[in-house]
């Protein structure tokens, strides 16, 4: 039975890295990260030595900057333009 449900599923086609994926990413990245002074908080934790930022605040950023850019990847590839 889970055999028979594994072979109907379809997965959708995902794209190998090339860098046109990984500038996507970045500047993904970079918004949220320049987003991210805007927050009401940004200094709370320790901050970081070079931006106006705390280590949670950059953290967070990257990780949600990695989130949308991904996002952007695979719509993009979805739509037949990556």
């Amino acid at each position: 039975m889970i055999s028979s449900l594994l072979a109907a599923a379809s997965v959708p086609v995902t794209p190998e890295w090339t860098p046109t994926v990984g500038i996507i990413i970045s500047v993904s990245s970079l918004i949220v990260l320049l987003l991210t002074l805007r927050i009401q908080y940004p200094l709370v934790g320790p901050k970081l030595p070079i931006l106006p930022i705390s280590i949670p605040a950059f953290i967070g950023a990257m990780a949600f900057g990695h989130v949308i850019g991904i996002g952007i990847v695979l719509g993009l590839t979805n739509i037949g333009r990556l």
